[in-house]
C-alpha cells in the first residue's frame, strides 16, 4: 500500500467512525450514484425554456386585465422577477406584453405549457431515481399529469403567499429590521414549499417527516441565493457582460438556475440518505459498507420494467479469488 492509498484508507476509517462526516459522505456518494449532476442539468433546462415564456404569458395576461394601469402592471411584473438577482433586471427590459397578437399569444401558451410540463415530468422523474423507484411501479402519463397540475398549485400558492408575506413586512417594518424580517420570513416560506413540493413529488410510501430535513436544508439555502445571488452573478458576468452581452445574461441566468437545481438534488437525496441511513458510505472499495450494497442493489431493481421482471443481487467476498487471480464469476 502507498502512502497515497494509506492515507486516503485512514481518511475514509475516520470517516466511517463519526456519524456527520459518514452521512455527508453518504450524501455525496447517493448524488454520484444516482447522477445528480444530470437530472440537476435536466431540471436546468426545462426551467430555463419554461420561465420566458412564462414571464411573457404574464406580461400579456397582464395587459388585458390591467388595461389602462401600466404603472399596476409594470408593478407586478417587477415583483415577479424579484427572485432573479441581477439577471430580474435584463429580464424586465426584455420581457413585453404581446397584446394585441393572438400568434404570439399561442406561441407563448403553447412555449409554457411544454416548458412547464417539461420540468414538472422531469422532476417527478428525479424523484423517482432518487428514491430508486422501480420502473415496474412508477405511474403512467395521465397520473404524473395530474401530479403536475398539483404540483403547479401548490407552486403557485406558495408564490402568492410569498409575495403577500414579503408586502406586509415591508409595510410593517423599515430599514434593518424590514430586510432581516424579510429573510427570515422568505427562508420559512421557501420551506414550506419546498415540503410541499416534495410531498407531491415523493412517492406516496415515504412518510412526510422523511421529507423535512432536507427541507429545512433547501428553505434557506433558496433564500440566500435569492438575497446574495447577485453578488455571485455580478462577480461571475463583471466583464463577459461587456462583451457578450445579453448572451452574458443568459449563461448567468442557466447558472442561477443550476445552483437552485442542485440544492433541490442535495434535499432531496439528504432525505433519502437519513430515511433509509444509508451511512456509513466506504470511499475506497473493496470492502463494501452495508449501505453501500443497499445503494448498489436499489440501483439494479429500479430497473425492473415489466412485472414478470424480477432483479436479484449478489455480491461476492472480495477475499474470494480464482487461481488465475480474476475474481470468480456472479451466482
Amino acid at each position: 500500500m502507498n502512502p497515497v492509498e494509506r492515507a486516503l484508507r485512514a481518511l475514509d476509517h475516520a470517516q466511517q467512525h463519526h456519524r456527520a462526516a459518514g452521512m455527508v459522505v453518504g450524501v455525496i456518494k447517493k448524488y454520484g450514484d444516482d447522477r445528480g449532476g444530470l437530472l440537476a442539468a435536466l431540471i436546468t433546462y426545462y426551467g430555463f425554456v419554461a420561465l420566458i415564456p412564462l414571464l411573457l404569458l404574464l406580461s400579456t395576461v397582464l395587459g388585458f386585465v390591467l388595461h389602462g394601469h401600466p404603472h399596476a402592471q409594470q408593478a407586478v411584473v417587477n415583483s415577479a422577477l424579484t427572485d432573479f438577482p441581477i439577471i430580474g433586471d435584463q429580464l424586465r427590459q426584455n420581457v413585453h406584453s404581446v397584446q394585441g397578437s393572438g400568434l404570439a399569444l399561442v406561441i407563448a401558451v403553447l412555449g409554457m405549457l411544454y416548458g412547464t410540463l417539461g420540468i414538472a415530468q422531469v422532476l417527478q422523474h428525479a424523484m423517482a431515481e432518487i428514491w430508486n423507484v422501480p420502473g415496474v411501479v412508477r405511474p403512467g402519463y395521465w397520473p404524473r399529469l395530474a401530479r403536475s397540475l398539483l404540483l403547479f398549485t401548490v407552486l403557485t400558492v406558495g408564490l402568492l403567499l410569498a409575495t403577500s408575506a414579503a408586502t406586509l413586512v415591508a409595510v410593517a417594518l423599515t430599514g434593518p429590521a424590514a430586510r432581516i424580517g424579510a429573510l427570515v420570513l422568505s427562508a420559512l416560506v421557501n420551506t414550506a414549499l419546498c415540503l410541499g413540493c416534495f410531498r407531491v413529488l415523493t412517492p406516496k410510501n415515504v412518510p412526510t417527516r422523511a421529507l423535512l430535513p432536507g427541507c429545512l436544508l433547501a428553505g434557506p439555502l433558496f433564500t440566500v441565493l435569492q438575497a446574495f445571488g447577485a453578488l455571485l452573478v455580478a462577480h461571475q458576468l463583471r466583464h463577459a457582460t461587456a462583451v457578450y452581452g445579453f448572451f452574458a445574461t443568459v449563461i448567468g441566468l442557466l447558472s442561477w438556475l443550476y445552483l437552485n437545481a442542485q440544492i433541490t438534488v442535495y434535499a432531496a437525496e439528504t432525505n433519502v440518505v437519513l430515511h433509509r441511513r444509508l451511512w456509513p458510505r466506504s470511499i475506497l472499495q473493496p470492502p463494501l459498507t452495508g449501505p453501500d450494497q443497499e445503494v448498489l442493489s436499489s440501483i439494479a431493481r429500479q430497473e425492473e420494467r415489466r412485472p414478470e421482471e424480477q432483479v436479484s443481487v449478489d455480491f461476492e467476498d472480495e477475499e474470494e479469488e480464482s487461481e488465475d487471480g480474476e475474481p470468480p464469476p456472479a451466482g
